[in-house]
Order: structure tokens, then C-alpha cells, then sequence
């Protein structure tokens, strides 16, 4: 397979420099496969539908032709994924995507471990180590921490911004130690972000280390989320008949997005052929995307710190992405977008459990709250005429090609829930009274000792920081 890159379309390389460098250093460009092969339509149509490591391997192996034989690609992600993604209806017309049963109880758990494990492979000859750097606004830094820790020739230094993270979360990245080690910036995850990008354009730094990323600045992150998105739609398909009976129902996946390398990772499987009619790009008052699909214009701002911190992006890296793969009008035949303010997801956590009894994490809320109104006549009223206020919470101004089957009661939806509700405590308890319960795993964490670093958010701080505590 053959990347290119998302500034410059004449850049040709192969699946390893996409992801031992994370991003092209001569032009900050993110890498991006020339093509998205189909899988067998035997295959897609099996019944029953193949299990995950049986989808992961067919939609891996296409990516990693070459370049990994395919009895290391087994072993990959057999020893990636020893746990599931369950697909849990919720009524007739919506399925929850359970994403948060890996080690650190969130989707980028999915990601992190495959990258992982590809790049200690790529990496096994080499004699210098490799340094990951990784900005998080909550899950990604402690997934990448977990799957990397103590990986032979991989190191990792993840960057969060201080006070702006879940005590839980916090607790997940403050506590590692040995080769993976927590900055805590005075800053926002744009300014985390920031730093890590203008590293990796850095010439003089990056002759002295050798630097790659694990955010979804990384096409092994983003493949292996594809994964899922395969394996549910799928799974959809051949059940809905018997919950809804709906005959061939358009299957919506609604998306909580931040960084948007999620929704991105949904695009690459519809691309290989995932029965996925259509997106719901749902967020929370950082609404870059939303604002872009209704407007036209893409107007990058400061990140507002919100209840769904993992969400806080005010300008995603993955626009590129989605802007190289599709045009505009392209994008607004495929998304809905959507989202919802402090106040909003409250309520929303609130109105899941009281309708299904389900208690949903706030990224998950923004995702429900939005599949519902979409189907219970928000999207309706946009079809009829009426132009909603992009300034304002709810649906935004843009009509899908599938709104028809939304209003004609011909579509189901899948909301992606990304992380355990236990990690927002709080929050779920201020909207249902109830505090869910903590996993064993994030039990034993909040016993750690903690160990983030205090850092500026100065360029050129970071820089001699990074040379003064990595080996090259």
C-alpha cells in the first residue's frame, strides 16, 4: 500500500515511514493511504457476522501487504484485542457501541495497542530508541501510556493540560513510570498539540531523536479504530430486522468527536465497505466541525474546557484528513452535525437513564442526545424549511443525503460510547444521582503515586526539557 500526504500529493511511501515518522516532517502533513480497498462482499455478507480479530485481520492486511506477513499480523492483533466492543441496543431504533472494555476503560485503547505493537515490529532492529510524543485531552495519553509501557526501544512523553482532565484521568496518566513518563502543561490541548507539532517540524531536534506521534496524527492509530466500526455495522445489519422491523435500514454512526481522527477512522471503513449509510458528527462547545459543515468555512479557535474534556479541540488535526478524502458538499451528503453545551450534557445523561436505564459518559451523552433528536423530528424540521442557529445547541443547518430515511423512519443509529462513565464520576452523578461503578482496573490506579511534570507552555522549555531528559 502506498501513503501520500495530506499537503502534498506527490509524497509516495510505504506503511512503515508513515508510521515511524506520525507525520511528514517536510511539510506537517498527515499521512493518508492513496486508496481504501473494498473487502470481499462474501466475506461482508457471512453469516453470522466474523468476529472482531477476524475483521481486524482481512481489514489490516491490505495496509501491511509487504510489509508485515500476514502470521506476524496475526499475532499483532491477537495480542492487541483480548477484549470485545459489544453492540447493547438501547430501543428498537439505537444501539449503543460499548468502546471502553481495554485496559484503561476507553476507545483509544483500540487504537494505541495495535500501533503499539506494529511499532515496536518496525522498530525491533533499530538501535536508537524510538520517542513517541503525545498530546491528550483525557484518554488518548493514558491508552498510549498502557499499551506502550515497557515496550523494548519504545519510549513515550505524553502531554495534558493541567487542571483540564478528570481526577481519573489524570490519575491514568500521572502514574506511569519506567519509559513513559507525563508533562502536565500550564495550557490547553491545542497548546499540548501545538508543542508536539512544532517538534515534529523541529530539523535540529529531530536530528538529535528519533520522534514519532501516537495522537491521531498517526495513521496506525486511526486504521485499527476502523476495526469496530466494521464489526458493529455489521453486526446492526443482521439484527435490526428482529428489533425493529425495519427492512435494510439506513445504519447511522454517530460519532462524539474531539480531534475527529475517530470519525475519520468511520469514514476508512465505510470506504472498504462497512454498511454505514451516514455520520452524526457530535460534539461539545467546541464546534470547529460543526461550525465548517454548515458555514463552509473552516475557523480553527481556542479550546473551551467543557464536561467532555476528551472533546476539547478547537481545531482538530483530522480536518485534514476528512478535507483530502472528501470535498464539502461531499462531507454534508455524509455528516449531520450536532452538539450540545455544559448544561446539555447534564441533562442528556439524565434523559438516558431515565429512558433506557442506560447510564452513558458525557461524550457518550452528546451522541445520544443527538441521535435522538435527529430521529424524534429535529431533523425533520430541517427537511420542512427550518434553519436552525449554528450559535445555538442542537442540530446544525446541513442536511444529509440520508435525512429522507431518518424521517421516514427507515434508519437506526449507533452511538459510538467511548469511554466508561466511571472516569466522569462526578458528572454522572450530578446527572442521575447515581455513581457508577469503578472498574477494578481504575481502582488500583487511583492508589498510584503520582509523578507528572510541571511544564510551561514554552516551545523552547519543552525543546531543552526533551534533550536534557531523552536518550538519544
Amino acid at each position: 500500500m502506498i501513503y501520500t500526504d495530506t499537503r502534498d500529493k506527490s509524497v509516495k511511501t510505504d506503511f512503515r515511514t508513515a508510521v515511524m515518522n506520525g507525520m511528514n516532517k517536510a511539510t506537517g502533513g498527515l499521512y493518508i493511504p492513496v486508496e481504501f480497498p473494498k473487502l470481499d462482499s462474501g466475506f461482508l455478507n457471512k453469516t453470522p457476522v466474523p468476529n472482531f480479530r477476524e475483521i481486524a485481520l482481512n481489514m489490516a492486511k491490505p495496509y501491511t501487504k509487504g510489509e508485515i506477513p500476514e502470521s506476524d499480523l496475526i499475532s499483532i492483533i491477537n495480542d492487541a484485542y483480548p477484549f470485545q466492543a459489544p453492540v447493547k441496543p438501547l430501543d428498537h431504533t439505537s444501539y449503543v457501541l460499548e468502546l471502553f472494555h481495554g485496559p484503561t476503560c476507553a476507545f483509544k485503547d483500540f487504537g494505541a495497542r495495535f500501533m503499539a505493537r506494529v511499532m515496536s515490529y518496525f522498530n525491533k532492529d533499530e538501535s536508537s530508541p524510538l520517542h513517541i510524543l503525545v498530546a491528550t485531552s483525557g484518554d488518548t495519553g493514558s491508552a498510549v501510556g498502557s499499551a506502550f509501557h515497557n515496550v523494548p526501544g519504545l519510549d513515550v512523553t505524553i502531554l495534558y493540560p493541567e487542571g483540564k482532565i478528570s481526577k481519573i484521568q489524570e490519575k491514568q496518566l500521572s502514574t506511569f513510570d519506567g519509559n513513559v513518563r507525563a508533562l502536565k502543561v500550564k495550557g490547553t490541548f491545542d497548546d499540548c498539540q501545538k508543542l508536539v507539532k512544532t517538534a515534529f517540524t523541529d530539523e535540529s531536534l529531530r536530528a538529535k531523536l528519533r520522534l514519532s506521534s501516537a495522537n491521531s496524527i498517526n495513521i496506525s492509530r486511526l486504521l485499527p479504530q476502523s476495526f469496530y466500526y466494521m464489526y458493529s455495522s455489521l453486526v446492526v445489519k443482521e439484527r435490526a430486522w428482529g428489533d425493529s422491523k425495519i427492512d435494510d435500514p439506513a445504519i447511522i454512526a454517530v460519532v462524539p468527536s474531539g480531534n475527529f481522527g475517530n470519525l475519520t477512522s468511520g469514514l476508512i471503513a465505510r470506504e472498504m465497505g462497512a454498511p454505514i449509510t451516514g455520520f452524526v458528527a457530535a460534539t461539545n462547545t467546541n464546534r470547529t466541525i460543526p461550525d465548517w459543515i454548515a458555514t463552509g468555512k473552516y475557523n480553527a479557535r481556542p479550546s473551551v474546557a467543557t464536561y467532555a474534556n476528551a472533546m476539547d479541540v478547537g481545531a482538530p488535526s483530522n480536518y485534514e484528513r476528512i478535507a483530502a478524502m472528501y470535498s464539502l458538499d461531499q462531507v454534508r451528503q455524509l455528516f449531520a452535525s450536532y452538539w450540545l453545551d455544559d448544561d446539555g450534557i447534564i441533562k442528556s445523561i439524565r434523559h438516558c437513564y431515565e429512558k433506557t436505564g442506560y447510564t452513558i459518559d458525557p461524550h457518550g451523552s452528546v451522541g445520544w442526545k443527538a441521535w435522538y433528536d435527529i430521529k424524534t423530528g429535529a431533523m425533520k424540521k430541517l427537511v420542512d424549511g427550518e434553519k436552525n442557529d449554528i450559535s445555538k445547541p442542537g442540530l446544525t443547518p446541513s442536511i444529509p443525503a440520508w435525512a429522507k430515511r431518518v424521517v421516514d423512519n427507515q434508519a437506526v443509529g449507533i452511538i459510538l460510547e467511548t469511554a466508561h462513565p466511571a472516569k466522569f464520576g462526578d458528572t454522572v452523578k450530578e446527572a442521575t444521582g447515581q455513581s457508577p461503578v469503578l472498574p477494578d482496573r481504575l481502582e488500583e490506579v487511583m492508589k498510584k503515586e503520582d509523578k507528572a511534570i510541571s511544564m510551561e507552555n514554552n516551545y523552547d522549555m519543552f525543546k531543552e526539557w526533551l534533550l536534557a531528559n531523552l536518550k538519544a
